[in-house]
């Protein structure tokens, strides 16, 4: 009889959802409804490590087990992240299947949007707005940054070209400059961005409901 031991703890659901069984703590509760099948259970070497392979689950919850292999520990965490990215764009997808432009297309014609409403507006509530609309412009901001650009002369060159009409007009990482971003594919899911507007707008709202601050030591 093969035994397995050292299960890590969050693992075991996963494990739970894989097999069709359930977990217990105690041979007694070893029962036919708690257990699961599979086809074929046997120890894997690949490289310089062993896996345990499980075949032929019978569950009726499809799940897949990815396999990492690289050089070193930081090669390893930054492929993880890559895949819990792409994990998380699909799950923004299944749950709002509409995509966008990307390249800081969608905020910086937002904002233009809002400042646009803005002038519309006295008091108050034309300068809120007006610090909304700036507050989205770090957006594109940002990626000029890291893409190396300028991010003065690039957010202004985009801001531009969207109130020439250009909706799609983003920024090109690859090419260094504006481009009709749709024609490059580079698209993005629509809730990333309701999403991150949504949670800035609750975090102002919050900090704006803040009377004092008390300093503890």
């Amino acid at each position: 009889i093969m035994v397995i031991k050292d299960i890590e703890r969050e693992d075991i659901e996963f494990v739970c959802k894989s097999l069709g069984c359930k977990p217990i703590a105690h041979p007694d509760s070893m029962t036919a409804d708690m257990l699961g099948s599979a086809d074929l259970v046997e120890e894997v070497s690949i490289g310089g490590s062993k896996i345990i392979k499980v075949l032929g689950a019978v569950s009726k919850v499809k799940t897949v087990s990815i396999l990492v292999r690289g050089s070193n520990k930081l090669v390893l965490e930054e492929t993880d992240r890559s895949i819990h990215d792409a994990l998380c764009v699909l799950r923004c997808l299944v749950k709002k299947r509409f995509v966008i432009a990307g390249g800081g297309a969608p905020e910086i014609q937002v904002a233009l949007r809002l400042a646009e409403h803005s002038q519309t507006l006295v008091g108050m509530e034309a300068y809120c707005m007006r610090a909304f609309a700036e507050a989205l412009e770090v957006v594109p901001y940002t990626l000029a940054e890291n893409a190396g650009l300028n991010p003065i002369s690039t957010v202004t060159e985009l801001r531009a070209r969207h109130l020439a009409g250009e909706t799609t007009a983003g920024i090109n990482v690859r090419k260094g400059m504006i481009t009709n971003i749709l024609e490059e594919n580079v698209v993005q899911p629509l809730l990333v961005s309701t999403s991150a507007i949504t949670l800035a707008a609750e975090t102002v709202r919050s900090i704006m409901k803040i009377d004092d601050i008390i300093n503890v030591r």
